[in-house]
């Protein structure tokens, strides 16, 4: 249990620090991350910190795969540990 918050912790906090990262490169018209990596970290649990990301610095907010699909993902991730919490304590 405890690997699994640490690993949650340690891929939510990278998925927030690349959404800030690409939105700075953006504003400087420099190279950016490709939105296959940040879609990437929310796929495999960095859900959360890449919908924060959206919100606080107003990044990929009218990208659909983005506004929809990372709270989907949400979704998914809460659903999948809700199931596998109880099994594993």
């Amino acid at each position: 249990m405890d690997t699994l918050l640490i690993y949650l912790l340690i891929i939510n906090a990278l998925a927030l620090g690349f959404m800030l990262a690409d939105k700075r490169k953006a504003k400087k018209n420099a190279w950016r991350i490709p939105e296959a990596t940040l879609m990437g970290l929310a796929v495999i649990g960095g859900s959360l910190g890449a919908w924060l990301g959206m919100v606080l610095f107003r990044h990929k907010t009218r990208h659909p795969k983005f506004f929809a699909g990372i709270p989907v993902l949400m979704l998914l991730h809460i659903a999948l540990l809700l199931w596998l919490v109880p099994k594993i304590t």
